[in-house]
This record gives C-alpha cells, structure tokens and sequence, in this order.
C-alpha cells in the first residue's frame, strides 16, 4: 500500500483535482469581474464590462424558465391517478419547504460559471420532510465505476464549521466528560474552524471531522444522496464544462479595447499641445488664457488624435469584438433586447436559433438531474408515510424558449384533443397548466353543476 493510500481520507483529498478545483477559483473570479491579469502600469486605465456575468444570468433565466416536475401513473386507473395527485402534494409541500424556486436558479447560475452542480437531497427529522440543498461543488469529490462515468460509488463532501456550528449540525458526536471519543468537543470560548467530511457509498456515512472518524454508520437512505451533473458533457469525462473559458479572452480584448478608446476619448476632450523647434519653456505658463510668445520658426498647434478617422477604427474594432463574444457565447445581441428589425415568428426564431440549441443542451442534463432529485424525495417520502410513491413517474417539463402566441396554441392544442392526438392532460401541460389533473377536476364539477341547472362554486367558497 502506497503512502497516499494509507493517509486518512481528507488528507487524501487535500491532493486530489486540484487542476479542476484551480478552474473553479479562475471561473468565478472572471464571472466576479476579476478580468485583468498583472498588475496595471503607471497610469493606466483599466474598464471592466463584465459580459461574462450577464450572458451567464441572461442564459440562466432561459434555461430556467417555466421547469415544472409532474407524478404521472405509470398504468392509468382510479386509485393511480389519486396516489398521483397525493404524492405530487407532498412534492409541492417539500419544493416550498425548501424553497426550491430560489435554489434551481442559484444552482443554474453556479453551474454556467463552474461547469458543475449538484443537488444532495437528505431528511430533516425536525421538520418532517425532505430536505435539498445545493452544495458547492468546489468542496465535492467523487469516485465512478472505470467503465461508466455514470455509476458513481463514492461521493465526499468537504466543507467548513465553527465549534457552535458543529455541535448544533452534530449533537449527537459532543461527548460526556468521562468519554474516550477520540474527537474531542471544540472550547466554547475557541469558535475555531474544523474541516468537515462527509463520506457517502450506497451502503455506508462516515464522517471526518479534523481528520479524525468521528462516526461510522451504515447509509440510512440505501442511496448515496448526491445529484451531481455538468452544465455541458465533455465526451467521457465526468466533470463537466464551465461557460467562461469559450468567452475570456473575447472578453479581456472587449475591456482592453474599450478602456483604450475611453482615453482617446478623454484626451481629444483635453487637447495636447504640441511645441515645435522649442529648446526652453520657462516662458510658456500653462494655464487658462495665458499668451506665448515662441522663437522665430517655432509653431504651437494641438495633436489632434480624431483625425483621419481613427477612433472609426477603434469603434468598428469593438463592434466586430461584440460579434465574436456573442457568436462564442451562442447569446444573439437579440436576446438582450436590440430590435433592429421588428422580428416575429420564424424570423425571431431564426435570430435565436443559437440560443434555443444551447438552452435545449442544456436541459436535456437539466432534466436528468432534477428527474434523479426527485425520485430520492419519493422515496424518502415513501418511506417516512408508506405510501408507493416510487411506482409514479416523474415527468420535468419546460417552459418555452422564445415568446408564444398562447391563442394560437390553444387553438392547436384543442384540435390536436379532438382528434384523439392528444390527451385533455398533455394539453394542459403543454399550455403551462401546473396542475392538470386538478384543473379537469374542477372542470368537470362545473359541468355537472350546470347540468344541474346551478351556478358553479366559487373558487375556495
């Protein structure tokens, strides 16, 4: 056995993807707007536009746009249809719990700039119910079977914790006074940091604490608790491609190129004066209003830097920079608003037609992953109200990319219903209707109530 193997786990981590999480630290510097290297020379300015930042957000907000998780039944009856309805309650007891809607986009935005997310999905004995969350994956490790980057079989999580946070995320491991525990309770009056890590297989929870194994159990779940997935598939590699690096340099050139014609700028504003065959200049005041009086064939004129048409250069330079960043970053200058041309329909779609393929890449991994999420809360859920949960089917839809005519779809969607295309329910979903099932429930008591000859019942009355 080597020495590295014979060093307890966090000390192993200590040397392990260090080149992955040195990309990390480089990729959410940039994303922070940390895009000059070296130290700047004597007056020189430095204009930071952090595009990088706003291409992330604007292509966050449209691969997020509209997610819905629905419970379908995987063989339709009476008593599937309402365990549907039941477990897809409960799901929407727990996103709320957990506020889900905060943590998906926050994990989306991560996730462009890193290049990797993950979910860790657990249950919260004092709430009572499934807890999610996002942990940073620049503390994540993980270990996969050599012929599937998919089947992972061990994930770490390493993170940081004060005395009074361990205890209260751990009571359980403070010790009695007369205890030999080998890890011993911090000083309360030390709040010093300690290194966490969690150690999670499909069969057993070891947790590190100072590299000391502070407790050993088998895994409560019988699953490893983690969803990690890459924000874009590198071919066979497990870790995943950040959206930064495609866009730095165009990015660098953009703000080195910018500050630079801000100075012409500023200097065509306050003119150089230019002095020629003049030896002395003890008799020439700067200041306004002052009157020179120069040798014989000396001339005074100022330095024109406008001239010849230099500052088109610089501008055209800039504007063929935009094309490049938004050709690399697969954002036209269409989605962030410039209405050259009053674009609809196809025409629209064809200006977006970049972004649609990059958002549709990325939610086919989007989809996988909160699919994986949400099976790991049936199951907890099943287990804590012994319910079949885990028989349903969980199907993520999306909202639409670019603007729709929602008439129009209407129109489609009923005549696609009546020709037995589609179901009342796939209808539904596709108009956005988040609870379908519900929403024909309801229809259909408003229609037995005017058979009836009554008035439908209002809404919550």
């Amino acid at each position: 056995m080597t020495a590295a193997l014979a060093q307890p786990l966090p000390q192993q981590l200590a040397h392990m993807d260090l080149p992955r999480l040195q990309a990390y630290r480089e990729n959410l510097d940039f994303y922070r707007g940390v895009q000059w290297t070296g130290p700047p020379r004597r007056r020189e300015r430095r204009l930071t536009f952090n595009y990088a930042k706003a291409i992330v957000d604007k292509t966050a907000a449209y691969v997020m746009n509209g997610l819905e998780v629905h419970l379908l039944p995987r063989e339709p009856s009476p008593q599937a249809e309402a365990l549907a309805r039941e477990a897809e309650e409960a799901l929407k007891e727990a996103h709320q719990a957990n506020g889900l809607d905060q943590i998906d986009l926050d994990n989306e935005i991560d996730c462009s700039v890193l290049g990797d997310a993950c979910y860790k999905v657990t249950w919260d004995p004092r709430q009572g119910t499934a807890r999610i969350s996002a942990p940073d994956v620049q503390g994540l490790f993980a270990w996969w079977e050599p012929d599937d980057v998919a089947r992972v079989w061990r994930v770490a999580l390493r993170y940081q914790l004060t005395g009074e946070e361990l205890e209260l995320a751990y009571p359980h491991l403070v010790p009695a006074r007369d205890s030999r525990s080998p890890w011993r309770r911090p000083s309360a009056l030390r709040p010093s940091q300690h290194t966490v890590v969690e150690v999670w297989t499909a069969g057993g929870f070891q947790l590190w604490v100072d590299s000391t194994l502070a407790d050993e159990r088998p895994n409560p779940y019988g699953f490893i608790p983690f969803v990690i997935y890459p924000n874009l598939r590198e071919p066979k590699q497990f870790w995943g491609a950040s959206d930064v690096p495609p866009i730095r340099e165009a990015v660098q050139e953009l703000n080195r190129a910018m500050s630079q014609l801000s100075l012409i700028l500023e200097l065509s504003g306050n003119p150089i004066a230019v002095l020629e065959n003049v030896s002395e200049s003890h008799d020439i005041a700067v200041q306004p209003g002052a009157v020179w009086e120069l040798p014989e064939r000396a001339r005074a004129y100022l330095l024109d830097l406008l001239q010849g048409g230099g500052v088109g250069l610089h501008v055209d330079y800039v504007n063929l920079l935009f094309r490049v960043l938004h050709d690399l970053a697969e954002v036209p200058r269409a989605a962030f608003g410039e209405g050259r041309q009053a674009l609809s329909g196809v025409a629209l779609e064809m200006e977006l037609d970049p972004l649609v393929k990059k958002v549709q890449r990325k939610r086919l991994l989007r989809t996988a992953a909160i699919r994986r999420r949400t099976e790991m809360v049936l199951r907890l859920l099943e287990r804590q109200r012994r319910r079949p949960y885990s028989s349903l089917r969980v199907d993520v839809s999306w909202g639409p990319v670019l603007p729709q005519d929602r008439s129009r779809l209407a129109q489609d969607e009923a005549r696609l219903v009546a020709a037995g295309i589609h179901s009342r329910r796939t209808a539904a979903l596709a108009m956005g209707t988040p609870d379908a099932l519900g929403e024909f429930g309801r229809w259909l008591e408003e229609e037995r109530a005017l058979s009836r000859g009554r008035a439908p019942a209002a809404e919550g009355g």
